[in-house]
């Protein structure tokens, strides 16, 4: 067990029965550890094919590995009876960035560039210049 505490920061999404996936991923990611999570915003689709999504991140501190953080979300994504490829997404949740503090996190580069959908809400709870956007750009966010 990896004794040192890591902080992952997530960026989740769903459009297909979004409410019950973000409630269920938000309980499972809170028992791993310390959670922050943003608020839900409703953004379009980015290839403009099917619904718009609820987009939200958060950063999660934990005792668990990278490695262990990966395997949780996929299987929650597949718990999520989430199906690739498809446009309807029941959920998605990617590893944004890791480390030690905010100061020194290590960006996943299978993720780079960050998309509007990630910048928006991680922008919320970590103020980092890679997740500055254009203002033009304002989504609702889901009242809970």
């Amino acid at each position: 067990m990896n004794a040192t505490e890591t902080i992952f920061a997530l960026a989740l999404a769903s459009n297909c029965h979004p409410q019950q996936h973000f409630q269920a991923a938000q309980q499972r990611i809170a028992t791993w550890g310390e959670v922050q999570f943003s608020p839900i915003y409703i953004i379009p689709c980015r290839d403009g094919i099917g619904a718009d999504y609820w987009n939200s991140a958060c950063l999660l501190k934990t005792n668990m590995t990278e490695d262990e953080v990966i395997v949780q979300l996929k299987q929650m994504e597949s718990d999520s009876g989430r199906i690739r490829p498809s446009h309807q997404i029941s959920l998605d949740v990617d590893l944004i960035a890791w480390g030690s503090n905010l100061n020194e996190m290590e960006f996943n580069p299978k993720k780079l560039p960050l998309a509007l959908d990630v910048k928006i809400p991680m922008h919320e709870i970590w103020r980092h210049p890679a997740f500055e956007y254009d203002p033009q750009y304002q989504y609702p966010q889901v009242q809970t």
